[in-house]
């Protein structure tokens, strides 16, 4: 194991990018034999990918802010949230859709001011604050709509052009933008100063206060990235699926978490990978699929993601204490 990690290929690929990719596959093939072929239909596959959009900007999210040394536990109710009040805009009051997106995007931010303002200015724990976040979500949402749900306009009426976020025609247009995203993500994460003082203050957060750098700023820079894409996720939510409810959205947080986690985010900060991220999340959108395929409910994916998680924060842990 030691000399195929010393690879140079597979030191500049990454070894536990490759474990996942093989993962990836070996999964896929599973569902394919388990389904005598019919997991490998173009449709299956398209709503695999439906579903990788917008848990995958969730994760991309949640991704900065574990890199910090904290976590969000709002990012699903908040994506709700956003995607509620903007289509409520939209239906009953009439915002064009133009701008009906780009307040689910604000709704996004704000939500990630919020919280990054509290964990970085007012050192309130994160876990507490995205505990509060996700409930003041919730009820948001519930008050603005009414406690009624939310259904976006469908592709063939006024103002559907917005699900050619996601596919047109057979051509899953949302792939591309995704793997944009995430390109974009990663330049930010590894090549930019923000990037560069996000993942320090994860390694040692005093250490990095002591050489004069001011930690409030970039610590709140990370929750206000993850708001945005929180924002971001939000439309792409809605363009795969239409139709929102208040009071939903816990179920995605451990998802999006899972896949930045199994992905080589360390839990305890100071180590993050957007490419791992990404194939996070493509497993975990195919677990969802090929479950649904098989003919169970989505429990048994629930149950799934709660030991991968495990998995991946063990594996974290153990790794950590080799090095040191």
């Amino acid at each position: 194991m030691g000399k195929i990690k010393q690879n140079p290929f597979v030191k500049k690929v990454g070894f536990n990018r490759i474990v996942l990719c093989f993962v990836l596959i070996l999964l896929y093939g599973f569902f394919c034999v388990m389904t005598q072929g019919k997991f490998a239909g173009m449709n299956r596959i398209l709503s695999a990918l439906n579903y990788a959009y917008f848990l995958g900007f969730l994760s991309l999210g949640v991704t900065f802010v574990i890199a910090t040394g904290g976590i969000d536990f709002s990012i699903g109710p908040v994506m709700f949230c956003c995607a509620l009040v903007s289509g409520f805009s939209l239906i009953s009051y009439g915002v064009p859709m133009p701008l009906a997106m780009v307040i689910s995007v604000i709704v996004g931010l704000a939500f990630g001011i919020f919280n990054g303002y509290l964990v970085a200015y007012w050192s309130v724990p994160s876990f507490i604050t995205s505990m509060a976040s996700m409930n003041i979500a919730k009820g948001l949402a519930s008050v603005f709509t009414k406690t009624q749900s939310v259904s976006w306009p469908q592709s063939t009426a006024e103002g559907g052009w917005y699900r050619y976020l996601v596919k047109v025609g057979d051509i899953p247009v949302g792939l591309i933008i995704f793997l944009i995203v995430a390109v974009i993500c990663a330049v930010i994460l590894n090549k930019t100063k923000i990037g560069r003082y996000i993942l320090s203050l994860g390694s040692n957060k005093e250490a990095v206060r002591l050489s004069g750098v001011n930690v409030k700023k970039w610590e709140m820079t990370a929750y206000i990235i993850c708001g945005v894409l929180v924002g971001i996720s939000a439309l792409f939510y809605v363009s795969a699926y239409t139709t929102v409810q208040p009071g939903y959205g816990d179920q995605y947080n451990n998802e999006a978490i899972a896949g930045c986690v199994m992905g080589g985010t360390s839990m305890a900060g100071g180590l993050a990978s957007i490419s791992g991220t990404v194939i996070g999340v493509f497993i975990i959108a195919l677990l969802q699929e090929g479950i649904l395929a098989l003919g169970f409910t989505k429990d048994y994916q629930l149950i799934i993601t709660g030991i991968i998680v495990i998995v991946a924060v063990f594996s974290d842990v153990v790794s950590r204490r080799r090095k040191n």
